[in-house]
């Protein structure tokens, strides 16, 4: 199904890349996560490049027992990007119904309970892949976005923030742009990843 709406989406004007989210589950290996496992998130990979020639972006499950493994497989087979992270799973429970509140029982987590873990794995991905990687989870302002940079993050996205602050992307851009100039900083490439050690 990722490679057949990859080879539907190549060539359609306005669309620039595929980012692939290959946390979903795979019903037919029992409900496991193609992410969770280097060899089904390398095929799924493989299955989604061979079908386009736009940028492919993959975004990986924080659900793992080793980020790293899970993303020199995909970039091996063929991802030009990856996008760190997708949600952590979660639930709450309903005290009186003593029944879970998700409809699912489980569901993800987002938003700045997650901006650790994600600065975390950004962090150690970056230091093991040579393709760039998008940093996300948690970011609301300028100094997040600035920690996922200099954590090796060559770009970020903004979720659960937007959905606070519609205007919550223009305001870290912003935020970004004062702290390149107070801190004479001429373009961001100048302190991604420094963090590295």
């Amino acid at each position: 199904e990722y490679a057949r709406i990859a080879a539907k989406l190549d060539g359609v004007a306005g669309v620039a890349g595929i980012e692939i989210n290959i946390s979903c589950p795979n019903l037919s290996a029992g409900g496991m996560e193609f992410g969770v496992n280097p060899v089904t998130a390398a095929q799924v990979t493989s299955a989604v490049r061979e079908k386009t020639v736009l940028p492919v972006i993959v975004k990986l499950s924080p659900n793992v027992t080793d980020i790293v493994e899970i993303a020199v497989a995909v970039s091996e087979s063929g991802a030009d990007a990856l996008t760190l992270i997708n949600t952590l799973r979660g639930m709450a429970i309903d005290i009186d119904s003593k029944k879970s509140l998700l409809g699912n029982v489980f569901g993800g987590l987002s938003g700045p309970a997650i901006k650790p873990v994600a600065l975390y794995m950004v962090y150690k991905v970056a230091g093991a892949i040579d393709i760039p990687v998008i940093g996300c989870g948690g970011i609301g302002s300028a100094g997040d976005a600035l920690e996922f940079i200099m954590a090796g993050a060559s770009a970020v996205q903004i979720g659960t923030a937007n959905m606070v602050d519609p205007e919550a992307a223009l305001k870290v851009l912003e935020g970004i742009i004062e702290h390149m100039e107070k801190h004479q900083i001429g373009a961001l490439k100048e302190i991604t990843g420094i963090a590295q050690v």
